[in-house]
């Protein structure tokens, strides 16, 4: 008789225990007195192209991020959307540089900023860009397989020494449409990438043969824990058919020694100051210097218009 878990789901514990066993070597736990980037967790994001880290931010500080992205009128009247090909659409607001608003300071706190840096090995990275992507109940679309190299090549960046950090507002599930991704397909190279509704995704038919030797894994996130990830990482996630939303806020970095050879709609070089982990409570709101944040319209998306028109 197959086990089942709290909710009645046969294969939940199944698939938990599946999914522990994948994982073992890229998840870690947050601990404000201990943290620091160690060699296991350099060696996890070069074999795997991503570490997770649990607890990373407390229930308070979420709980001030929430109330702030919530409430900012700069952030929620810059959004736009794309069709996922499916008829279901994602908000997505985006911007080029931190600020000094609760975000900002999030994005270059040492746990974030600093973690990504070392992960990536130690040289100095800049902030390239921020967004909130913003899947709402029973009408978030999905976002095909991609990777975000695919679309920052096109940027003139000779290298993928290019990430994101992930960071869930709201709880992330299968449900709600979790981040998926392929283990270690980093490795792979860049994919090219075609249209695929009104966004660009990798060519399907290499996606297929990945995932007939990658693990594809589902990562289901609690608010508060950050998923550090590789530029050249495929992901992946579905349109949100719950009756809860899923809210990320996703930083995105780039070395300095990667500076683009291009002008493009992201910045180049820009030096980015880090700040304590404490900062996250000690700030205000931040003022409102919109302005200074370069945020980007729908078609201000050069390496997505370029090949979706």
């Amino acid at each position: 008789m197959p086990q089942v878990d709290a909710t009645g789901n046969p294969n939940a514990l199944l698939h938990s225990h599946l999914f522990a066993v994948a994982m073992a070597d890229s998840v870690f736990t947050y601990d404000a007195a201990s943290w620091c980037v160690t060699q296991e967790m350099k060696d996890a994001y070069d074999t795997n192209g991503f570490i997770l880290v649990r607890n990373a931010f407390s229930p308070e500080e979420m709980r001030k991020v929430r109330a702030f992205v919530e409430g900012s009128d700069a952030i929620q009247e810059r959004a736009y959307s794309r069709d996922d090909g499916k008829n279901r659409r994602s908000r997505v607001t985006l911007w080029n540089h931190p600020g000094r608003d609760v975000l900002g300071v999030l994005a270059r706190t040492q746990r974030v900023a600093g973690t990504m840096e070392q992960v990536m090995g130690g040289q100095e990275v800049y902030h390239y860009h921020s967004k909130l992507i913003m899947k709402d109940a029973r009408t978030g679309g999905r976002h095909v397989w991609h990777q975000d190299y695919g679309y920052w090549y096109k940027n003139g960046c000779l290298y993928p020494d290019m990430g994101s950090v992930f960071i869930p507002i709201d709880d992330c599930t299968r449900e709600n449409g979790c981040l998926q991704v392929l283990k270690g397909s980093h490795r792979l190279g860049r994919f090219d990438h075609v249209r695929i509704g009104e966004q660009l995704g990798a060519e399907p038919e290499r996606v297929e043969k990945a995932k007939e030797q990658l693990e594809h894994l589902h990562l289901e996130m609690s608010a508060g824990d950050t998923l550090f990830f590789h530029s050249n990482l495929l992901h992946t996630s579905d349109q949100n058919a719950s009756d809860l939303r899923r809210w990320v806020f996703i930083v995105a970095f780039n070395r300095r020694s990667n500076n683009p050879y291009k002008e493009h709609h992201h910045p180049r070089y820009t030096p980015m100051a880090k700040v304590p982990d404490s900062a996250l409570l000690e700030c205000g709101e931040g003022s409102d210097d919109s302005n200074d944040q370069w945020f980007i319209k729908l078609d201000d998306d050069i390496s997505i218009r370029e090949r979706v028109h």
